[in-house]
């Protein structure tokens, strides 16, 4: 088990001499000449509401992971990634190397796409709350009879719309293409469902189940790239192969020990959050970190 300090705790950053170019919830962005350098922070959100205390490796396994999966899509789809490696960047930004490492990305600055792609192959979250009104999920109708975390017939695209503050909303392929046009959105979904199949069946050989994932692109120079983060424990939901069992809820690889947590005190689900407790924070902790490993096989530090 590697140790929960190894590359510090990062809250939030102040690169002094680098514009900030977005500070979301988990991720301060900045510009460098013509690209973006993408910082993951420890920072977690759990129903919308930043936390007050962060979570140990947290940003340094969505970095990796990213970067991992960029590496085996990257023949299907160009991404965003120039380089995740703090010592190959360039000289103004090592004096930021301690801030940086492990949890950075210098990025070819894109042009994004205004939607959220989305592969679900289970009925979870939004999905099932869907279905469960209307028996179909963004326009697309599936059987009767299904329950919750189901494994659908095969894999559909459901996109979203992105929202800066809460919930995104799902949206129909009708609308998407109003939104971006008919060739790029048919373009977008044929990608999000390669990477996402592919993806499912490498994670399956090693004992976790991608119910669903959400992706980004963009444009750059005519070329739809793969951006922000990928497949990671806040981007997708991972649940163990062993033990999976429609019907009810599943254990997964992210942030469930903090909602759980937030559930048991009645967390009124708005600003500010509490303090997490110890045992919160470390068991979050070694959830994402445990991710890493069975994916990639090696341990992150």
């Amino acid at each position: 088990m590697s140790k929960l300090t190894d590359v510090g705790v990062c809250v939030t950053t102040d690169l002094k001499g680098l514009q900030l170019y977005r500070r979301g919830k988990v991720r301060d962005v900045y510009l460098y000449e013509d690209k973006l350098l993408m910082i993951a922070t420890d920072r977690l959100s759990a129903f919308d509401v930043v936390l007050p205390t962060p979570i140990p490796m947290k940003g340094a396994v969505l970095t990796q992971l990213s970067r991992f999966w960029f590496d085996m899509m990257s023949d299907l789809v160009p991404h965003h990634m120039i380089s995740a490696d703090v010592d190959r960047f360039p000289a103004p930004l090592q004096p930021f190397r301690e801030t940086l490492r492990l949890r950075s990305m210098l990025l070819v600055k894109a042009e994004m796409f205004p939607v959220e792609c989305v592969a679900r192959g289970y009925l979870a979250g939004s999905g099932w709350k869907e279905y469960r009104e209307t028996g179909s999920v963004c326009g697309i109708r599936l059987p009767a009879g299904l329950v919750e975390c189901d494994q659908l017939p095969e894999p559909i695209f459901t996109p979203a719309t992105k929202a800066e503050t809460g919930h995104d909303l799902n949206i129909s392929f009708d609308r998407t293409v109003e939104m971006v046009g008919g060739a790029n959105a048919e373009q977008l979904r044929d990608l999000t469902l390669k990477i996402y199949g592919r993806a499912v069946r490498y994670a399956a050989k090693r004992g976790i189940i991608i119910a669903d994932a959400k992706f980004e692109f963009g444009l750059c120079d005519g070329d739809i790239l793969l951006c922000d983060e990928a497949l990671t424990p806040d981007s997708s939901r991972f649940w163990p192969v062993a033990g999976y069992q429609p019907g009810r809820a599943q254990p997964s690889f992210d942030k469930q020990y903090v909602r759980d947590y937030l559930e048991e005190i009645r967390f009124n689900k708005r600003p500010p959050g509490p303090v997490l407790p110890d045992h919160v924070v470390r068991g979050t902790s070694e959830k994402y970190l445990e991710a890493y490993r069975l994916l990639t096989g090696t341990a992150l530090v």
